[in-house]
């Protein structure tokens, strides 16, 4: 096949296509089908990926979470509820006996207590008590001000670290450094705000309130309250020794029976990995299932219209095989057809692809991780799985066309 081979069978394929324009645009609808669930099924897994290494980047790589609730959902519901709350001792004697992390914290939660500042106010916002430490956490950098300090840890201080979404709440038109705002009545002095770092699948880090740990105790105690431990491993490679290490203390601490199961969680991202890999199995499962049908569908389709085009163009062929025309030749251009009808479905698909991006993207901001415009790396793939599909339904009727008999086909009409 020559360069001029080529441009001859484009030509040609590109004439036959305009002469039978709306037959060729019915006939590439179930290609373009096919290809607008399979770029935006690579668009929305695309996104799902992202929104997966912001959350890992978020949570730390290499944090671990001791809690009394599996963020996983494996665990029964009602077996969790019924687990023991992790106490304030508990937690301490942990973070006093964990030799192999590179830092532990203690973390304890306060809900439905009233924020308030001026005519603002909520009581949406979880209060956390924790340490300083825990500004070296990645879940604890602050974008504004800073972190409240060992000595506002030991002096019990009335200082706080906004989340994001509290602060953009709270003082909508101000910088809210140095302001002072009421939890639950008492007057606490704002000094740093965290970092918007939320995303799709952990919004809540937005939407709290951090205070110092020995200020939280005196303000509202630690009855009935479950305490969680964050633990910075130090690196993923040592992330298998830090939870071992962690699992045995804890059963130690609570006084575990060495057959009884563990009655706490030690969460990290892995929770999350495992929910977005669910997600994406059904995605691919509904995607490539319709993909395919839509793909078979216009493969018949094609494969139809082309021997069509081969009977009408039968004395056609015959004239050129008369003339010197070499069945590779015959052949190519019905390929190249057939070809070009599945790429331009694929064209239209992706333009439409690229509308429906946009639309949802705008529609639904919340879903911050979808991007406008499918990625350009989907689009190249699309644009080769439907000239392969072009390529193959063409191949029966371009052999067809090739092994015509020229005196047969000249006397054809």
């Amino acid at each position: 096949m020559t360069l001029s081979e080529l441009r001859e069978a484009v030509a040609v394929a590109l004439d036959a296509i305009r002469a039978n324009f709306f037959r060729s645009l019915l006939t590439s609808v179930g290609i373009a089908i096919g290809v607008l669930f399979v770029s935006l099924m690579g668009w929305f897994l695309s996104g799902l990926d992202t929104a997966l290494e912001r959350t890992i980047t978020l949570i730390g790589p290499d944090m671990l979470y001791v809690d009394k609730w599996d963020w996983s959902g494996r665990t029964r519901w009602t077996e969790v509820r019924s687990r023991k709350n992790i106490t304030y001792a508990q937690a301490r004697a942990l973070v006093e006996e964990l030799t192999g992390a590179e830092l532990a914290v203690p973390l304890v939660r306060a809900w439905g207590l009233r924020i308030a500042y001026r005519d603002q106010s909520t009581t949406d916002v979880p209060v956390m008590g924790t340490l300083s430490d825990y500004g070296r956490t990645p879940a604890g950098a602050v974008e504004h001000g800073r972190f409240f300090s060992p000595s506002e840890d030991r002096t019990s201080a009335r200082v706080a670290v906004l989340g994001y979404a509290v602060a953009q709440q709270l003082f909508p038109a101000e910088n809210p450094l140095g302001k002072t705002i009421r939890i639950a009545g008492h007057p606490f002095q704002v000094i740093g705000v965290i970092e918007k770092r939320g995303t799709t699948f952990i919004q809540f880090v937005d939407k709290q309130i951090l205070i110092p740990l020995p200020t939280f105790l005196h303000l509202f105690g630690s009855a009935n309250r479950s305490f969680s431990i964050a633990v910075k491993a130090g690196s993923e490679e040592r992330m298998e020794e830090v939870r071992d290490e962690i699992r045995g203390l804890m059963r130690r601490i609570r006084n575990l029976a060495p057959e009884a199961p563990d009655d706490f969680a030690i969460n990290e991202t892995q929770a999350f990995r495992e929910e977005i890999a669910g997600l994406r199995q059904a995605v691919w499962g509904v995607g490539l299932g319709m993909s395919m049908l839509s793909f078979l569908v216009g493969i018949i389709g094609i494969v139809n219209i082309m021997f069509v085009s081969v009977v009408e163009r039968t004395a056609e062929i015959g004239i050129r095989k008369a003339v010197g025309a070499r069945r590779s030749s015959i052949a190519l251009q019905f390929l190249v057809e057939a070809g070009l009808l599945c790429s331009a479905g694929a064209v239209g698909a992706l333009m439409l692809g690229n509308l429906l991006a946009f639309g949802i993207a705008h529609a639904f901001p919340e879903a911050e991780f979808l991007t406008s415009y499918i990625p350009p790396q989907h689009v190249g793939i699309a644009l080769a799985v439907a000239f392969t599909a072009g390529i193959l339904a063409g191949w029966a009727p371009a052999l067809r066309a090739a092994r015509l008999d020229p005196i047969a086909a000249l006397r054809y009409e």
